[in-house]
């Protein structure tokens, strides 16, 4: 007889690695399951009307489930269509692996939501791999794998071996030598694609003036760069800078995180009290002082005139 999803422990597990036998042997009840859910939870649901009878039960429970934990489960098909045909059990043992890798009940929503894939990942062949690869590669200790998932889920449903290590070599030729720095704070770099995303940013920074080396120290010193979009972001701004700012290439080469302030709500409307004011500013001092800052700047006037 197939379980139903309001008796489908692992939706509501805390399993911890470090758990003691006498622990994980307790029956106790599941806080999220003192009240038990109305059968109204499933038939609101756009994915699940009265209408829809061709609907599989397994399904039904896998909806509850899903919702239950936090999960968007409409969009969390439509992104995974395969979940539709994914057992309950297949579901809890990738809940369980994770849970032994250190990640918490509580992480579970966000993770799934941003990356619905990993509930039909094979744990031999897919997820076992990137934790080694985090373990190995990236010299990430396991109590801290908690925290480099949690700041990019995306690695949990990136192949090691044709994404993750290729932009781990790629970006080490770079200069990128800071193992912690991939790991806690640009690990998005390596869920990139090297020939769709990485090697045209460089190439880009490289057609509007910089050469090989000044684009590689620019990204190396505003990892960001590899994030943002060339049509979106780095040509509109660009092209103010150059056109409206009659800014030169060095005052990019040096302070490239220029690219990462918003054009409408911060370069431009800064710039132009800074024309208004007829005082001369550096870039950085324009748009990284806090707004309060910025005034006083503007008051002060001489403190912050450059020489011409």
């Amino acid at each position: 007889m197939p379980s139903t999803a309001l008796n489908s422990a692992f939706c509501f597990s805390s399993i911890t690695p470090s758990a003691s036998p006498s622990n994980s042997n307790s029956k106790q009840p599941n806080a999220h399951l003192s009240a038990k859910p109305t059968k109204s939870v499933l038939q609101h649901h756009p994915l699940y009307t009265p209408l829809n009878t061709n609907i599989s039960s397994q399904i039904k429970e896998k909806i509850l489930c899903l919702e239950l934990m936090g999960v968007d489960c409409g969009k969390a098909l439509s992104l995974n269509p395969s979940l539709h045909s994914a057992s309950l059990n297949s579901i809890h043992s990738i809940i369980s692996f994770l849970q032994t890798k250190g990640i918490r009940q509580k992480d579970l929503p966000r993770i799934f939501g941003m990356c619905p894939l990993i509930l039909t990942s094979n744990v031999k062949t897919h997820l076992t791999p990137v934790f080694d690869f985090l373990s190995n590669d990236l010299k990430v200790p396991q109590n801290n794998f908690r925290r480099v998932v949690n700041k990019c889920p995306r690695l949990l449903v990136s192949s090691v071996s044709h994404q993750l290590k290729p932009c781990l070599f790629y970006l080490q030729g770079l200069g990128f030598t800071d193992l912690d720095a991939l790991a806690y704070q640009d690990s998005i770099l390596l869920v990139s694609s090297v020939e769709n995303t990485l090697i045209p940013k460089l190439k880009y920074l490289e057609t509007i003036g910089f050469s090989e080396d000044e684009a590689v120290g620019m990204v190396l010193r505003c990892p960001a760069l590899f994030t943002f979009s060339i049509e979106n972001n780095f040509k509109p701004k660009f092209d103010f800078f150059t056109q409206e700012m009659k800014g030169k290439l060095d005052e990019l080469r040096e302070f490239p995180h220029y690219f990462g302030f918003s054009l409408e709500n911060r370069i431009k409307p800064r710039y132009m009290e800074v024309v208004e004011s007829g005082v001369q500013m550096p870039l950085p001092i324009m748009l990284k002082s806090t707004d309060e800052e910025f005034k006083e700047l503007l008051r002060q006037g001489d403190a912050v005139t450059t020489p011409s």
